[in-house]
């Protein structure tokens, strides 16, 4: 996949991670629709690169569905989907966990994956790149907050298991997982602490990069794990034991087509 001359649709794409990656993806030739609930943030980041915006609730199938299709109106096409757009409600104790937050964030954060993910497939129509945040809390346990957590988990399961199918049809589908980064998500008093402690956070450009890195980069089902300091790195999956044959050796189920450091 080329950035130069692609048509990409970016969700979350009014600030943080997600205008870091608009604003890069422009830089390289790539013609853009920002979507974002925050409809005016959306327009001023899209007239500064010379794109387009949307304001969308993209938890909602048909809004999503709409941005999609405003792409390939204007575009003719879209080449590069990069489902981004999260949130965080920041509660530890799942007692005071309310429905609202719980249908909230689901909705944002898996159900926005799902129904992106579904729009794209309907409208690459010659391959293409998705791309979809999670986030390192989606590979080990973050007791912070668990919903989040679970969350990410989720879409780190679904694109390692659409990758197999999407390859044939000449689609990647991986997953970037940041660990901390100046966004919104973290609060005020969060990134103090973090300050305090004098633990490094990364800025959203150093993500943007990862973004571009598992587009251009033609692997597929990845989670590149992004840390301070290092270039993104695919996290390498360990094998899941497999069942005793009557040898006495371990089996693989047969046919599920995942590679080595996909297991």
């Amino acid at each position: 996949m080329e950035l130069n001359g692609a048509a990409a649709i970016i969700t979350g794409g009014a600030s943080g991670i997600g205008r870091a990656t608009v604003e890069h993806f422009a830089a390289s030739g790539a013609k853009v629709l920002v979507v974002d609930l925050d409809t005016t943030g959306a327009q001023v980041v899209a007239d500064s690169v010379g794109g387009i915006a949307m304001g969308a609730d993209v938890s909602d199938p048909a809004a999503t569905d709409a941005a999609f299709t405003k792409c390939q109106d204007a575009f003719g096409k879209v080449d590069i989907a990069f489902l981004n757009a999260g949130i965080a409600i920041g509660v530890s104790d799942l007692e005071q966990l309310s429905n609202d937050d719980y249908r909230r964030i689901m909705g944002v954060n898996v159900d926005a994956v799902v129904f992106g993910l579904r729009a794209a497939l309907r409208t690459m129509t010659d391959g293409g790149a998705i791309v979809a945040t999670a986030s390192l809390a989606g590979l080990i346990p973050f007791p912070p907050d668990p919903i989040y957590d679970l969350t990410k988990h989720a879409v780190v399961g679904l694109m390692r298991s659409v990758a197999p199918t999407l390859e044939a049809r000449g689609i990647t589908a991986n997953c970037i997982n940041p660990g901390m980064t100046n966004t919104n998500i973290l609060s005020p008093e969060a990134k103090q602490m973090l300050a305090d402690a004098e633990f490094p956070i990364m800025e959203p450009q150093q993500i943007a990069e990862a973004v571009v890195h598992a587009v251009v980069g033609g692997e597929t089902g990845q989670c590149y794990v992004c840390q301070p300091g290092i270039a993104p790195v695919a996290y390498q999956f360990r094998d899941v034991p497999g069942p005793r044959t009557k040898a006495g050796r371990g089996q693989r189920p047969p046919g599920l087509g995942l590679k080595q450091n996909n297991q």
